[in-house]
């Protein structure tokens, strides 16, 4: 286990100091040469383990293969148990604030797993996508989906209601989201489970109004607002540089606010007008970007390496989730006590120090330092003697043996004499 932390702790040291390649890290004399991986463990030891690291048992995994083609195969068994872990975790140690985003995330990889994507509009235009729920302020990664392909059954409004678990979150959160996902029955369904929604939303899409009387044109003015109330939805379209539609569950049409613009006067001057902007718009444009701030928080320390084991992708991808959510709750818990937070730097650095057991001046710590024993201070006899008793003697051998020694780190009672070292069996 404790080189398993080590082994992380090199993978995020290897966020924060790039090289060309992974023996780089461990070379000598030499221009690129850097002290820390050497002293933590050897090359071999690390390739050793990336090389065979598995997140689930390999022997089921071939059970899993056999069924390929049937309905009980599933294409992410390979990294199912710590899938599930990490999905629990990001649930368990923070309640989002109101406003949440839906979008889509791209690990790049172009592994031929039949569930590599291609996304041009993407700045990672090959890769496994992801289906991520995340807070709109912090960009805290609340849930995700990994998407495996056109045989993945469940539709655009399945994905959403997926990611939305009022048994985890509560409710009474407002939810945006971009025309991929938007639907009148999704906005609906979700408005009935006490979650409200905004998003933008396409004209074909069924359910949304098209083809009124008194619809935009592109000679419409700049600012010009039309609004649709059906029950709880509310669809309005507002002319910026080009048209925009969005749908809400959460906004009136219109409350006044204004955006500027810089228009050309009739003199052919520019100049700054305020135009007015429906509501659902402004909130749009300020809560839709948490995904977007997850992925720019992920890349700062990614620990993404090119590997030809997809599986050994996502799992570095849920490294890098956990340590951003990590830092996350860092600034939280900081925040509420009224204390400064760590940069995102310092605070990787610190993950290194802790998970490799070293000081920042890059000198090994032993773990063993503070297991030291120390005396009862009431027992001046002899070392047979005192009134704690001995917690190996009563686990092991069922027997109790009185002693005047404890482990000063654990706290653990322990014999401590010629015939009988239970201190040294138990640290063992």
């Amino acid at each position: 286990m404790e080189d398993l932390y080590k082994f992380l702790g090199v993978l995020i040291y290897m966020s924060l100091v790039s090289l060309p390649s992974l023996q780089d890290y461990w070379q000598q004399n030499h221009i690129l040469s850097v002290p820390l991986p050497a002293k933590v463990m050897t090359r071999d030891r690390f390739r050793s383990i990336f090389w065979n690291i598995h997140l689930s048992d390999p022997e089921e995994d071939a059970e899993n293969d056999r069924k390929k083609g049937t309905p009980g195969h599933d294409k992410l068994y390979r990294v199912r148990p710590l899938y599930d872990d990490i999905l629990s975790a990001c649930q368990a140690y923070y309640h989002p604030r109101r406003e949440l985003a839906v979008d889509e995330r791209m690990v790049a990889t172009k592994a031929k797993t039949g569930m590599t994507q291609y996304m041009k509009d993407k700045p990672t235009k090959w890769g496994i996508k992801l289906f991520v729920l995340a807070e709109s302020s912090s960009g805290y990664t609340i849930r995700f989906s990994i998407y495996t392909g056109k045989s993945m059954t469940a539709s655009k409004h399945d994905v959403v209601m997926n990611l939305i678990r009022p048994s985890c979150l509560g409710t009474g959160y407002h939810t945006y989201m971009d025309n991929f996902y938007t639907s009148p029955k999704l906005f609906m369904d979700l408005a009935s489970m006490k979650f409200g929604a905004c998003g933008t939303y396409r004209e074909t899409r069924k359910g949304c109004p098209r083809g009124r009387a008194n619809a935009l044109t592109k000679k419409c003015e700049q600012g010009s607002v039309r609004w649709i109330r059906e029950g709880p939805l509310v669809f309005v379209k507002w002319m910026d540089t080009q048209e925009v539609s969005v749908c809400s569950t959460i906004h009136p049409a219109l409350s006044g606010e204004t955006v500027p613009r810089r228009v050309k006067n009739r003199d052919g001057h520019w100049a700054v007008r305020d135009i007015p902007c429906p509501t659902p718009v402004i909130a749009y444009n300020k809560h839709m970007g948490g995904v977007d701030l997850s992925d720019q928080l992920i890349q700062y320390y990614s620990t993404h390496r090119k590997t030809s084991r997809w599986y050994k992708t996502i799992l570095l991808h849920f490294l890098d989730i956990a340590t951003t959510n990590a830092f996350i709750l860092h600034r939280e818990i900081s925040s509420a006590k009224k204390v400064q937070p760590m940069t995102h730097k310092d605070f990787m650095v610190e993950l290194v120090c802790q998970l490799c057991w070293i000081d920042k001046e890059g000198v090994p710590q032993s773990r063993r330092a503070d297991h030291v024993p120390v005396g009862d201070t009431d027992a001046r006899e002899k070392a047979t003697k005192g009134r704690l008793k001995c917690k190996r003697c009563l686990q092991v051998d069922n027997k109790r043996h009185d002693t005047p020694w404890k482990c000063q780190a654990c706290d653990v009672p322990l014999c401590l004499v010629v015939d009988r070292n239970c201190f040294v069996e138990w640290h063992k």
